[in-house]
């Protein structure tokens, strides 16, 4: 906690620079002092501060589990900045998740990027893996409590594998672009291939061998793409329960996404597959494999959001299903529906109710959630 503290500090302390450059510019042009001023790098005048944070009500009436209470869900503070034709980021995330391998406070982002070119860049740190259309989602326009559980589970969230919930973050560099302009300029084709540690948040790579993501997607028409993913890699340093050894644990996956989005309207739809055995839990820095729950998993959600009132007023439902053994006795399914109400463009109410149905469990129950989230 203690450092992050300080890197909070240090995050205040040059947003508080930069802000002091419009004020040093102002007194050097009218030049009424007569005292020198400093003239600050423009790398310096390009830093900016951002954040965002979100609140939480949930309630879910599981028999002989009931649960409702408030949460803090996250808050994140975020400097970007650009020196010549690079973009870099630098995001904290601060949670009340807590447990193995999960602090409260962590660095998330860190990467710079290559942007000289629309056609070909180049991006180096930590930062989203190149999978699926909804890993990459902010977490508010992302419109939902949360990501689909086939994204949090299959795409590094809180991952099958078992590795401490990322937010489908890894570290490894990433090559991509958008090509084949046509008549009025607009790139048809988006492509990214990345090669990453394999371990998720904060690690380094456990086993040498690296984890490589591509996608390819093509915009036919306006607010439109169609693609498609591939994962290969491994999680190292997992314990094998029937030998004692260490081991790398085997990842191979595709996914193939539709999304439309234009206008406020929101329509989009992913089915995510997973061939490699995974951990006695997800999402908590467990290494030890569980062989019960077989070595396939899949899992697809669609969903619409739309306008009532343009700029105000939103509705919203989503059907979703993951099934951690692809078998339907494993399955969880929701059907959700909700509103989201935007008081200012940075500052919004967002509501659904949820009907879970767990096949292994035969049975159903409800689910609320509210979330207040805001923008600075």
């Amino acid at each position: 906690m203690k450092k992050a503290v300080v890197i909070l500090s240090l995050l205040a302390g040059l947003a508080g620079t930069a802000n002091a450059e419009s004020a040093a510019e102002v007194s050097e042009n009218q030049g009424t002092s007569g005292k020198s001023t400093i003239e600050l790098p423009q790398w310096v005048k390009n830093i900016k501060f951002s954040g965002y944070g979100i609140l939480q009500y949930q309630g879910e009436d599981t028999e002989g589990n009931h649960t409702n209470s408030f949460n803090l869900r996250l808050a994140r503070f975020i400097l970007d900045g650009k020196i010549g034709d690079f973009d870099w980021r630098a995001q904290l995330q601060g949670t009340n998740n807590t447990g193995p391998g999960q602090p409260t406070v962590q660095l998330v982002d860190l990467y710079a990027e290559w942007r000289r070119f629309p056609e070909f860049k180049v991006r180096v740190g930590q930062f989203k893996r190149a999978f699926t259309y909804e890993n990459p989602t902010h977490p508010i326009t992302q419109g939902w409590y949360a990501y689909a559980m086939v994204i949090n589970n299959l795409s590094g969230l809180g991952d099958r594998t078992g590795e401490r919930a990322s937010g489908g973050r890894d570290i490894g560099i990433q090559f991509s672009g958008d090509v084949l302009p046509n008549a009025s300029g607009r790139k048809l084709l988006h492509y990214q291939v990345g090669i990453y540690n394999g371990e998720g948040i904060n690690e380094k790579d456990k086993d040498n061998k690296k984890d490589i993501i591509g996608g390819l997607w093509v915009m036919p028409v306006k607010g439109l793409r169609i693609g498609a993913f591939g994962w290969t890699g491994t999680r190292g340093d997992m314990l094998d329960p029937e030998s004692g050894d260490k081991v790398s644990l085997r990842k191979n996956r595709y996914a193939l996404s539709a999304e439309y989005d234009l206008d406020e309207y929101t329509f989009r739809a992913e089915y995510l597959h997973s061939q490699g055995w995974g951990a006695a839990s997800a999402g908590n820095n467990v290494r030890e494999i569980d062989y019960s729950k077989g070595d396939k998993a899949d899992g697809w959600y669609a969903f619409g959001i739309v306008p009532l009132i343009k700029s105000k007023l939103h509705a919203k439902a989503r059907y979703q299903t993951y099934r951690p053994q692809k078998e339907w006795a494993t399955s969880k399914t929701m059907y959700e529906v909700g509103l989201n109400y935007f008081f200012t463009k940075n500052f919004q109410l967002n509501a659904e109710y949820g009907l879970v149905n767990e096949r292994s469990q035969h049975k159903n129950h409800n689910f609320v959630d509210v979330e207040l989230s805001f923008r600075f």
